[in-house]
């Protein structure tokens, strides 16, 4: 299994997905960490230069096409991976990488090894109160 964290320092999980530069891919094999990555992550600074245009969507922020377009481009370095880990994100990227396959987990613990071990203990929550 491969779990992907948000993060900008590699330590710690970024509080939003889309300002993220990295990606810490983790790999787990039989309930233990055996490898560590960083990758890097396309995010709201490659995308800054891309035309917004705000859709009202019933569903809210980053329903629209240009929005899913982004989070599919966002996905497309963790594809390997079942779960993605970031303290914060809108409700269309959460979507997004559910259509993806990846399983997206909004998490209040901040450093990376701590969140994995919680998640590996099945004592991790999804605070989807926190999608904005």
């Amino acid at each position: 299994m491969k779990i992907a964290i948000v993060t900008e320092d590699e330590i710690t999980i970024s509080q939003h997905f889309g300002r993220a530069p990295f990606y810490v891919v983790v790999t787990v094999e039989n309930g233990k960490i055996v490898g560590r990555e960083r990758r890097d992550k396309l995010g709201h600074a490659q995308f800054q230069s891309e035309p917004h245009s705000e859709v009202n969507d019933p569903r809210g922020h980053g329903f629209g096409a240009a929005s899913q377009s982004r989070h599919v481009r966002m996905a497309a370095a963790i594809a390997d991976c079942q779960i993605l880990l970031a303290r914060g994100m809108g409700a269309g990227a959460y979507e997004s990488m559910k259509e993806a396959g990846i399983q997206p987990i909004v998490t209040s613990i901040s450093r990376i090894d701590d969140a994995v071990n919680a998640y590996l203990e099945g004592k991790l929550v999804d605070h989807t109160e926190r999608l904005d």
